[in-house]
């Protein structure tokens, strides 16, 4: 028997404006729900302003499942849909 561990494949963008680049990272932090993360945060100057620009991506890191199967393809199959698998392990 194999358990193997599943989440949510689901990301979001943000967009927010700053003056430096730690200003944008905190701008972004502020944005990002409980049990996500930033994944992705590029940045963008105007020839004519200071103020640095960024649609970030921020993706769901909660939610964990376990799911099980009695091989390796049997838990792949089982993988719910939007879902990704992490890891496998015996039991």
């Amino acid at each position: 028997m194999l358990i193997g561990l599943t989440r949510p494949v689901e990301t979001r963008t943000v967009s927010v404006g700053g003056e430096g680049l730690p200003e944008v990272a905190q701008l972004v932090a502020e944005q990002t729900p409980e049990g996500w993360l930033p994944t992705v945060i590029p940045v963008e100057m105007s020839k004519h302003e200071t103020t640095l620009r960024s649609v970030a991506t921020i993706a769901r890191r909660d939610q964990l499942e376990e799911i099980e199967g009695a091989d390796l393809a049997a838990v792949q199959a089982n993988v719910p849909e939007g879902y990704q698998l992490l890891s496998v392990r015996a039991i």
